[in-house]
């Protein structure tokens, strides 16, 4: 047990590419027009969409990284996208992300949701929260 704490905080250390082997469920967000995609597509499905803002540097960040993938794969009713801040700066802006970690909860282009910090408990609440709400496809 030790030993696997060990080795999490070494790969932790190291970086987000030790780190990032295992996305779960997550889509990367590159840019605006696979934000807008991704958006659509959920407004779409009728699915909720979790989303990291996250940041290459940000220690707490890469902390809540395998917790993320973790409920990517463990909600598969919701959506998850991760969006580097430095990276996807028009996204960062347009909704007022100041702060790292921080995890949006939006349907149908709408904030209901928004946990500042590395808050595993509440992350992990809200998630349970939405998913037992019922999908509504709006094709």
């Amino acid at each position: 047990m030790m030993q696997n704490i060990i080795s999490w905080l070494n790969a932790a250390a190291s970086g987000p590419s030790e780190m990032a082997a295992d996305h779960g469920n997550i889509h990367i967000v590159n840019n605006t027009v696979e934000w807008k995609t991704k958006l659509d597509e959920a407004t779409s499905s009728g699915k909720i969409v979790v989303v990291d803002f996250t940041a290459t540097w940000c220690g707490p960040c890469r902390m809540m990284a395998p917790i993320f993938a973790d409920l990517s794969k463990k909600f598969e009713k919701l959506l998850f996208l991760k969006v580097d801040v430095d990276a996807v700066q028009e996204v960062t802006q347009e909704w007022e992300v100041r702060a790292m970690p921080t995890f949006l909860f939006i349907k149908d282009g709408k904030l209901l949701d928004k946990i500042v910090g590395a808050n595993k408990d509440e992350l992990e609440k809200k998630c349970n929260q939405y998913a037992s709400q019922p999908v509504v496809a709006t094709a």
